[in-house]
C-alpha cells in the first residue's frame, strides 16, 4: 500500500511555503499585468462634439442657478435655433456619437442641476 505525503514524513510547513510561493507568483502576474503600461491614448473620436459638450459644460458651471432657471422658463415654447436643431439631428442618426456626448456631459449637468435644487 502506498504511503500518502502526510504519511511519508513531508512538513505540513513546506506544503505551506511552496503553496504561499506558487500563490506569490499568481498573484504577482496579476499585479503586473494591472500596472503594466496605460493603455495608449485614443485619439478624440469626435473633436467637433467634443467642442459643443466642453461648451455646454462651461456654461452650466458657470451659471447661477438662477440663470439656470431663467434660461429654462425663457426657452419654453420656443422653437430651437436652426444649429441646436442640427446638432440634435446628427445625434439622433449617430448613436455612437450620441452615447458620447450624453457620457460626457451627463454627470457635471446633473450634479449642477442637483445642486440648484432643479432635479430631485
Amino acid at each position: 500500500m502506498r504511503k500518502s505525503w502526510f504519511q511519508t514524513g513531508t512538513p505540513l510547513a513546506v506544503l505551506a511555503v511552496i503553496a504561499s510561493l506558487v500563490l506569490g507568483y499568481f498573484a504577482l502576474r496579476v499585479a503586473s499585468a494591472a500596472v503594466a503600461a496605460p493603455p495608449p491614448a485614443q485619439p478624440q473620436q469626435y473633436p467637433m462634439m467634443d467642442k459643443i459638450a466642453d461648451k455646454i459644460i462651461q456654461k452650466y458651471q458657470t451659471s447661477s442657478c438662477e440663470q439656470l432657471a431663467q434660461d429654462k422658463a425663457q426657452q419654453q415654447g420656443k422653437p430651437k435655433p436652426p444649429e441646436e436643431q442640427r446638432a440634435i439631428g446628427i445625434l439622433r442618426s449617430d448613436p455612437q456619437m450620441r452615447q458620447a456626448f450624453i457620457n460626457k456631459i451627463a454627470a457635471p449637468i446633473a450634479n449642477k442641476l442637483f445642486d440648484c435644487g432643479m432635479i430631485p
